[in-house]
């Protein structure tokens, strides 16, 4: 995907997430050309940014809320490669069906319809593609900060997606899509967290001056009282 699209994509509030896909058994030797998967699971966080700033280790994480779909706009959400091209399924003629379930959000996509869905299909099949990717869109989330140890953890939980675009085959499962998306979404988190550290350098270096000058005035001190 060309990398302005993208960013344009990203500021207009689009996100991309990973997930697995496989491609579904065939049935007495006749291809059902069917791949399915999970486009996220229900309370579930994974981390999505980890750092260490000031010897303190930090992590991001993210989980979806079971009623995050609930209201979210899936009206003809499709399936493509890389989040572009040619479309190979999509909702609207039930080629592509979602289904919100207890544990995620169900995707399974019908492949045969094209020449070259089913060429993706095969190349699923064989083990050389094996991750999807979701292009959503947030309603509202909240945030939570707590410590595990020594380490500083910052959870996300999205409580409404707003709109679901695509479910998309990928080339490179760590794609720059997920990334870039990501960093977007906890750039606020992030610049806080490095406000928070300048802070407690500067006040650890305006107590280490205090410091300095309180045994550099003790030694005039001393010094008046020997002379």
């Amino acid at each position: 995907m060309d990398i302005e699209k993208l960013i344009k994509r990203i500021q207009n509030g689009q996100q991309y997430r990973n997930m697995e896909l496989r491609a579904i058994s065939d049935k007495d030797d006749k291809k059902e050309y069917r791949v399915s998967g999970y486009s996220t699971m229900f309370n579930q966080p994974f981390t999505l940014y980890r750092d260490k700033w000031g010897g303190q280790e930090i992590e991001v994480r993210e989980q979806v809320d079971s009623h995050a779909f609930d209201e979210a706009d899936m009206s003809d959400v499709i399936f493509n490669l890389n989040h572009e091209g040619r479309v190979f399924a999509r909702l609207s003629n039930n080629t592509l069906k979602l289904n919100i379930e207890e544990k995620g959000l169900h995707v399974d996509a019908y492949l045969g319809g094209t020449e070259e869905g089913r060429k993706i299909h095969e190349e699923i099949e064989g083990g050389y593609l094996t991750k999807m990717s979701y292009r959503f869109s947030v309603e509202d989330d909240k945030w939570e900060e707590f410590t595990e140890g020594d380490k500083r953890v910052y959870l996300r939980t999205i409580t409404k997606m707003r709109k679901l675009y695509d479910v998309s085959v990928v080339s490179i499962p760590a794609d720059d899509h997920t990334s870039i998306s990501a960093r977007s979404v906890f750039d606020g988190v992030i610049e806080k967290l490095q406000a928070e550290r300048l802070s407690a350098e500067k006040k650890e270096e305006t107590e280490r001056q205090a410091v300095l000058m309180a045994e550099a005035r003790a030694r005039e001190l001393e010094l008046l009282q020997n002379s």
